[in-house]
């Protein structure tokens, strides 16, 4: 049995549907990411599990536990918010302990875990320091040893990071995804950050104006997005419009020129229109074999990244992106200059219509 479901969820402002028609189950312990833009409902969902918010219609179970209409403070949650939202007037150990005190814990046991709290967060020797004495990720840390202190059940962590610089975002989520799988705790992450969704998550839910668009692991979502939206919110993505030549076969036409794709064409006919999507990591300059497909074009430019060489390759009417690793050795790719360009046929992904 899943540890939290979430069974028909809605939730409307008058005529608004803010999120609607949502089925979700985790398993306990496990670590499940809502990504998306901003607007589409991730945030409006996560504070109704934490009980913030109250569905218009459906169902929340926790351990088997109906707590749709159940009250915040009685539902076991700790939440960690962007803001931080520390007490200015108290020091680490108080903020740490806060939520102990207020469930009138006894003042040893309240020393006790917020000792485990610090070392937990590798902070104890900031015990006595007040928020504005902290870097912003100490103060994330701090919040996020809060949360925890009172053993919850669930974690809810809420854009936690995006107020982090890059590299000190990098180190905190690793962290938070180190404790996460020591202390087994069941999480949702809420993140408009595709690289922190992909990195962290044992499952991740891509959701858009309020809907879910797909649900899977990070694997699954990049690799074999179900619609153009997925595809294109998720990592760098060439999209290209194919016309159905042989669907039994899995024979396309990009731009005058044939292609192949293993994956279902779900019905398509002869003449028909479909999206399919390529990787730009996927593609290869030059001609490939018998069991690649190979495209020819002009590049139209060439970006140095560092690690990556990105080559633009324009065909008829459609450009497509290629990225190659920069083996730091012999000339770049010239503009004007005539290539090829090949790719498997497992690589080449139909989507399905938004």
């Amino acid at each position: 049995m899943s540890f939290l479901t979430l069974t028909g969820i809605q939730k409307t402002y008058g005529a608004n549907a803010v999120v609607r028609d949502f089925d979700l189950s985790v398993e306990r312990g496990e670590l499940v990411t809502f990504l998306g833009p901003s607007g589409c409902g991730k945030t409006t969902t996560l504070r109704m599990i934490a009980g913030f918010e109250t569905p218009t219609e459906g169902s929340i179970l926790i351990d088997g536990h109906d707590v749709t209409n159940l009250r915040a403070n009685r539902r076991k949650i700790g939440m960690v918010f962007q803001a931080y939202a520390l007490f200015p007037n108290m020091t680490v150990a108080q903020n740490i302990g806060f939520g102990l005190k207020v469930a009138g814990r006894p003042a040893a046991e309240i020393k006790a875990r917020v000792g485990e709290m610090l070392a937990m967060i590798k902070l104890p020797q900031l015990a006595e320091r007040y928020p504005y004495q902290l870097s912003r990720g100490q103060q994330q840390r701090v919040s996020l040893a809060r949360a925890l202190a009172p053993s919850p059940q669930i974690l809810l962590l809420d854009e936690p990071l995006s107020a982090l610089d890059a590299r000190i975002r990098v180190s905190l989520r690793e962290e938070i995804r180190a404790l996460q799988r020591n202390l087994g705790i069941t999480t949702i992450f809420v993140t408009h950050d595709q690289e922190e969704a992909l990195s962290m998550s044992d499952r991740v839910v891509v959701m858009n104006e309020g809907a879910i668009e797909q649900v899977g692991t990070p694997s699954e979502i990049y690799n074999a997005p179900r619609s153009r939206f997925v595809a294109s919110f998720v990592g760098t993505l060439n999209l290209l419009d194919g016309t159905i030549v042989d669907a039994s076969a899995g024979a396309v036409d990009i731009d005058g020129q044939r292609a192949t794709t293993r994956r279902k064409l779900n019905g398509a006919k002869p003449g028909d229109v479909l999206a399919l999507a390529l990787r730009p990591e996927a593609l290869r300059l030059g001609a490939g074999g018998d069991d690649r497909n190979t495209l020819a074009g002009v590049i139209e430019d060439v970006a140095f990244l560092g690690a990556v060489v990105r080559v633009r390759v324009r065909l008829a009417r459609a450009a497509i992106i290629v990225d190659t690793f920069n083996r730091g050795a012999g000339a770049l790719p010239a503009r004007g200059e005539s290539v090829a360009v090949n790719f498997g046929a497992d690589d080449l992904i139909p989507l399905q219509p938004n």
